[in-house]
C-alpha cells in the first residue's frame, strides 16, 4: 500500500512543479499587416555564423500578425522588404539583399544575380537590442492604427508613399 502512496504523491509533486514552474517568455520577431491589403515579406539577418541569411516569403492576409523569426533576437538589426500583393508597390530601403520569387533560404548577399538570384533593397529595423520586436505595416503615416499596438512598435507607411519610420522598441510580454 505504501509504494502506491509513495507514487502517487511523487506524480502530484512532478504535476504541480509543472504547473508552478514559470513558462519562458517569448521573445521573438514578429511582423503585423496592419493594412487592408494581403502582403509577401521576407526577412534578413545575420546568423549564428555572422553571415547574412535571407529568408522568405511570408504570405500575410489582411489585418494579421506572423512570427518571422523564434526565440530570442540575437542582433541588433534585422532587415524587412514586403510588397504589398493587392494594391502593388513595396516597403523597400537600401540595405541590398538577395531574393527570388519562391520561398527561400539564400546564405550571403554579395553576388545576388550572378548566383541566380534577385537583388532587393531591404529597410533596416534597428531593435535597440531588445530581446523580441515587432514590425507594424500600416495604411499610410498619417491614419491611426487599425487595432491596437503594443507601445513602441515601428510603424511604417503603406508602399509608394512615404519612406519607413521607426519608433523605439519594447519588450513584448
Amino acid at each position: 500500500m505504501i509504494p502506491s502512496v509513495v507514487r502517487s504523491a511523487r506524480r502530484l509533486l512532478v504535476a504541480a512543479a509543472a504547473v508552478l514552474t514559470p513558462a519562458p517568455a517569448f521573445a521573438d520577431f514578429h511582423l503585423c499587416n496592419n493594412t487592408g491589403s494581403r502582403v509577401g515579406v521576407s526577412v534578413g539577418y545575420k546568423d549564428g555564423d555572422g553571415g547574412w541569411t535571407t529568408e522568405g516569403w511570408w504570405n500575410l492576409s489582411a489585418r494579421s500578425c506572423e512570427t518571422l523569426l523564434k526565440g530570442t533576437l540575437v542582433a541588433r538589426f534585422y532587415y524587412i522588404y514586403a510588397i504589398d500583393y493587392d494594391r502593388g508597390g513595396e516597403w523597400s530601403g537600401q540595405a541590398f539583399m538577395c531574393t527570388r520569387e519562391k520561398e527561400f533560404t539564400i546564405r550571403g548577399t554579395e553576388d545576388c544575380l550572378a548566383r541566380g538570384f534577385d537583388r532587393t533593397g531591404f529597410f533596416e529595423v534597428d531593435t535597440g537590442e531588445q530581446r523580441a520586436w515587432t514590425v507594424q505595416l500600416t495604411e499610410s503615416a498619417d491614419q491611426g492604427p487599425q487595432r491596437p499596438l503594443t507601445p513602441g512598435t515601428p510603424m511604417l507607411p503603406t508602399p509608394g508613399r512615404q519612406g519607413p519610420s521607426q519608433l523605439p522598441g519594447t519588450q513584448l510580454r
